[in-house]
């Protein structure tokens, strides 16, 4: 078994200052054969942990022939395929996974999870940000800030147009992977470092950030912050949203277990269980009020929400009358329309 935690040959884009501004990785490996490390180790006097190693052209080719020559025909394929490449070309090694201390390290572990190899809270993305440069992600890929108003310019003196898509520190996932089994209607909603389970269908308005996802089937039309994990079934409606660490959720994990339904423009800052329902409108922090109804709807103690995080069967509803939150049994399951959620 590996004692290495994840490889990856990549190619991306560095500014005039030679910092790297994005990593394009098309097969990392999690917990790779001591093999393909052993290459590295001959060919580049890897000394070991975690390292961003930029290669010349010759290291590259280097390297495809041990592979091969080692019977790892896949991952030479594609160090050939960047022997052609006039990108900059880098292979990152992670010995362990520890904080990331290199843009190329953070982008792998990003990678890592919209490739569906590790799930949200799989990897440890500790102090990434201050990894990620803020770019101006156009057309043309990724362009430094400080580059961007020569780049427009000379787009224009030769009749063209140079689009800016978005200025952050995230690219859109679909640039740099495809998870299959899945339809994205607008594909700039949904950030690298997402995990998008098979079967999910994610509506127009529906946003996934990184570090967050899906475990599919399932039918996102509202939002999924970042840190929270959706599971099979369950479904966010339209403008519904999740508080996640980013956003006001603090160091509470929060998730949805299976069969989940959040009601059109509603929302949770709660964990939920399996089989929970909270009503279209209604939005349910961790301090909020809630009566706890009988089967005969009679009141029979009042809690805090945070009280019921992660049990299952619960229906959160808001009494017409007096505005209390309410919560009673789930006794009605949400069963999700297969016609809707077909991808074939």
């Amino acid at each position: 078994m590996s004692n290495y935690f994840a490889i990856a040959l990549g190619c991306g884009t560095k500014n005039r200052k030679d910092n790297w501004l994005e990593v394009f990785y098309p097969d990392p490996s999690l917990n790779p054969d001591n093999k393909l490390i052993d290459v590295i180790r001959e060919e580049l006097d890897y000394q070991g942990g975690n390292a961003a190693l930029e290669l010349t052209h010759r290291q590259v080719q280097h390297i495809a022939r041990e592979w091969r020559e080692a019977g790892f025909e896949h991952e030479a394929s594609y160090a050939v395929a960047f022997q052609e490449s006039d990108r900059p070309v880098v292979l990152t090694v992670l010995e362990t996974d520890a904080e990331p201390a290199t843009t190329p390290e953070a982008y792998l572990k990003l990678h890592l999870i919209s490739h569906r190899l590790a799930k949200p809270h799989g990897v440890n993305l500790s102090g990434i940000f201050p990894l990620l440069p803020n770019v101006a992600w156009t057309n043309e890929g990724a362009v430094d800030l400080e580059e961007l108003p020569e780049r427009q310019l000379l787009a224009r003196l030769n009749g063209k147009v140079l689009e800016v898509n978005s200025v952050d520190k995230f690219p859109k996932m679909t640039d740099y992977v495809v998870p299959a089994g899945v339809r994205i209607a607008d594909t700039s909603r949904v950030r690298l470092g997402a995990y998008v389970g098979e079967g999910t269908t994610i509506m127009h308005e529906g946003f996934i950030n990184f570090n967050a996802g899906t475990e599919g089937p399932g039918m996102i039309e509202g939002r999924i912050s970042a840190g929270v994990f959706v599971g099979k079934g369950s479904d966010i409606g339209g403008g519904a949203s999740t508080m996640g660490t980013l956003s006001g959720g603090g160091n509470i994990i929060i998730s949805l277990g299976e069969g989940c339904l959040l009601g059109a423009n509603a929302g949770t800052g709660i964990p939920l269980g399996d089989r929970c329902t909270i009503e279209a409108g209604l939005y349910i922090t961790s301090g909020s009020k809630v009566q706890l109804l009988d089967d005969k709807g009679e009141i029979v103690n009042t809690v805090k929400a945070r009280d019921l995080a992660g049990q299952s069967d619960l229906l959160f509803r808001r009494n017409t009358t007096n505005g209390a939150v309410q919560c009673l049994t789930n006794k009605s399951a949400i069963a999700l329309n297969e016609e809707l959620h077909k991808h074939n």
